[in-house]
């Protein structure tokens, strides 16, 4: 055997030993690297369930409007899976690519932290969370001996709690990728120190909805899976059972990132948005609480402290475009739902990757998606 084929031997072996006896959740972010839209299929899933379903109609004019050669290049430059228009209710627009249809299940990442806060919205109007204004203390018996749980529900809900969690998605080591690839989800969104005022400064940090899902199950003593399923998949009739990822078998759902379903029941959020909280003449969400969801806590610092912040309410970003403040559902590698009110419109765009050119909090397909669907809506 040669010096070198020794060497590279060695070093084999020494990898190999690393691997063994590195975390889990290391092994496996270097394995899978970046986070993908059919990660669900490498995770534990929680059911969320079906109850009466009804899909969406489709408009006289459905699949009539033919896309721009320009507006078509954008969606597959991009890699598009989905991207769909309803109007008035209606289906008017969708388009499907690389394999995936009405029925594909596909991860919407951080959008799924606005369907968290839907549910603190509903706890809320049950009583079952006295106010946003309560002390996260009450709740998370982590936090309750220390200055971290005098961090409010608002404070979590605006991004603003003051602690250090790292949004990092490229490091392997980083909190982030502990929490998204690891099994002890519960262990590490807790272990956050408090580094600065509450309240003051808006911070982007996924462990802020964690937080909030672990607040709604003590609240509603329910699993958050069973309780979106309960207040709001069954209500609002989705057609297909959605996943939601949780970090090991029996364990914790992922509420800042992973519920797993297709642009058709997407949309019904949006629609959810734009009907004030109501689906089928039901209240699901107090229309107050969608109202101050919905719009920028302009009380706040941005996170460069340069200006008051206009793109984050309770988790849902806001969109000014035009003459419009347009809220949506946001998440990783370009996961939207817009709820235009004045097109009476949800616009849904699902894919593989976003605009690389960032202006503040938003990346430019942000509002080219919107700009596609004005010339699509009626």
């Amino acid at each position: 055997m040669s010096r070198i084929t020794k060497i590279l031997l060695i070093i084999a072996l020494l990898v190999c030993a690393w691997m063994l006896l590195a975390p889990n959740y290391l092994r496996t972010s270097l394995i899978y690297w970046y986070a993908n839209l059919d990660d669900y299929t490498i995770f534990e899933n929680t059911r969320v369930n079906i109850a009466d379903s009804k899909d969406w109609p489709d408009d006289l004019q459905y699949n009539k409007y033919e896309l721009s050669k320009e507006d078509r290049e954008y969606l597959e430059d991009h890699e598009t899976v989905a991207y769909l228009v309803i109007q008035d209710g209606k289906v008017l627009y969708e388009e499907y690519w690389d394999g995936y249809g009405t029925e594909s299940h596909s991860n919407i990442f951080s959008a799924t932290k606005s369907i968290v806060s839907l549910l603190i919205g509903i706890a809320i109007d049950e009583g079952k969370i006295s106010s946003i204004d309560e002390p996260i203390g009450n709740y998370l018996i982590e936090f309750r001996d220390d200055e971290r749980g005098k961090i409010t529900i608002k404070e979590l809900l605006t991004m603003s709690s003051g602690l250090d969690w790292d949004e990092a998605y490229s490091s392997p080591t980083s909190i982030t990728t502990k929490a998204y690839y690891g099994k002890k989800l519960r262990e590490v969104s807790t272990d956050q120190n408090l580094i600065e005022k509450p309240g003051v400064r808006f911070r982007y940090q996924s462990g802020n909805t964690q937080l909030l899902a672990f607040i709604v199950e003590e609240a509603t003593k329910e699993t958050i899976s069973k309780y979106a399923e309960r207040k709001l998949w069954k209500p609002m009739e989705a057609m297909n059972s959605a996943l939601w990822s949780v970090d090991k078998k029996g364990g914790d759902e992922k509420s800042f990132c992973c519920f797993n379903t297709n642009a058709r029941d997407a949309a019904r959020f949006g629609q959810l948005v734009l009907n004030h909280g109501k689906w089928n003449d039901k209240q699901l969400v107090s229309e107050n609480y969608i109202q101050d969801a919905t719009k920028a806590a302009s009380y706040l610092l941005n996170e460069e402290k340069t200006a008051p912040l206009k793109c984050y309410g309770y988790q849902f970003w806001v969109l000014p475009y035009q003459s419009m403040n347009i809220p949506y559902m946001r998440g990783h590698r370009g996961q939207y739902i817009y709820s235009i009110a004045e097109k009476n419109a949800v616009v849904v765009r699902l894919g593989k990757q976003k605009d690389k050119i960032k202006e503040g909090q938003i990346t430019l397909d942000i509002p080219k998606y919107v700009d596609i669907a004005l010339k699509i809506l009626k």
